[in-house]
């Protein structure tokens, strides 16, 4: 789809919101949480149509939502400079999405830090590169406001090794974090970070005011990234989803409301969003719940309108 038609369309989709009996983005008091979107949402857009990356704040906000989540992986113009330059392609990346969220009045939530791996690798080189590569991802998100950025803990497979050198990068990024403001939270992303008693081991075992998780209602494969899925049975080795974000709500500082396709109801076929969004709530969180649609069968455009008014029609009976 072109780039102004898909922002044409998504402008279109929320002018009729209101005409849903259940939903009214208009009264966001009746939630009990606030509305961003996830740039993966659109990363078929982005990375095989000709949606610019930089749209993405206009986007959103026409889709009605009040907050948005970046991918790093999806700025090439970013992610493949020379790390001699690095700090400073950053650096205007941060600036210019602030000022696209403000021209756009909508605020920036968090970034997602994809393709730098290394924060439990067992190389001491290695993982220390690792997290000095985030810490520049630390200092644009103080630059852009953002709540938290969200990280992976890929490196050794080797549990014990993988707990104790996940402290030790934690650490590290949460003390470095503290004195901007900015959050350092972890998703269940795949591998161990999926093995959540494992993932709150490491959690707790920082035990900062400023480190905690991210729950994804539906990466609860243990398997590596794209190698199985809980939506289409391809996982051999699945975390209990519902245990899973349960045990990861004391310490999130934000939420993925993951998603697939929908029934003829539109509700979500794989995972249970009243189940999901009733333990969300039990913890008394009121802070963002980001879309990520990440479907074949309905369009981008399409799976974002289904999620967000899934759970605004959630939001607003319990």
């Amino acid at each position: 789809m072109k780039r102004k038609e898909f922002i044409k369309l998504a402008s279109t989709s929320a002018l009729g919101i209101s005409s849903l009996g259940y939903m009214s983005l208009q009264k966001p008091k009746e939630l009990f949480f606030k509305l961003s979107l996830a740039q993966w949402s659109l990363h078929k857009n982005i990375k095989y149509g000709d949606m610019d990356p930089y749209d993405f704040a206009q986007v959103a906000k026409s889709f009605n939502f009040s907050g948005i989540e970046y991918v790093t992986a999806l700025y090439d113009n970013v992610m493949k400079v020379r790390d001699g330059d690095m700090s400073k392609a950053i650096t205007f990346w941060a600036r210019k999405n602030k000022k696209l969220a403000e021209i756009n009045d909508i605020k920036n939530v968090l970034i997602m830090i994809d393709e730098i791996e290394g924060l439990a690798e067992e190389n001491k080189s290695r993982r220390l590169k690792a997290v000095d590569n985030h810490k520049m991802w630390i200092d644009a998100a103080e630059i852009m406001g953002c709540e938290s950025v969200r990280l992976n803990l890929y490196g050794t497979s080797n549990a014990e090794k993988w707990k104790d050198l996940s402290i030790k990068s934690l650490s590290d990024l949460g003390s470095y974090a503290k004195n901007s403001g900015v959050n350092v939270i972890v998703e269940n992303h795949g591998r161990i970070s999926s093995d959540i008693p494992k993932l709150m081991d490491v959690i707790y075992g920082v035990n900062m005011d400023n480190v905690g998780t991210l729950p994804d209602f539906g990466n609860f494969c243990m398997a590596d990234e794209g190698y199985g899925s809980v939506f289409d049975g391809s996982c051999e080795t699945v975390y209990d989803f519902y245990k899973g974000v349960e045990e990861m709500m004391p310490k999130a500082f934000a939420v993925s409301a993951k998603s697939n396709d929908f029934d003829e109801n539109g509700d979500e076929k794989t995972i249970d969003y009243m189940r999901m969004m009733k333990i969300v709530k039990s913890f008394g969180y009121t802070g963002y719940i980001g879309v990520e649609y990440e479907g074949n069968r309905l369009s981008e455009e399409e799976g974002i309108k289904a999620t967000r008014d899934l759970l605004i029609k959630i939001g607003q009976t319990i």
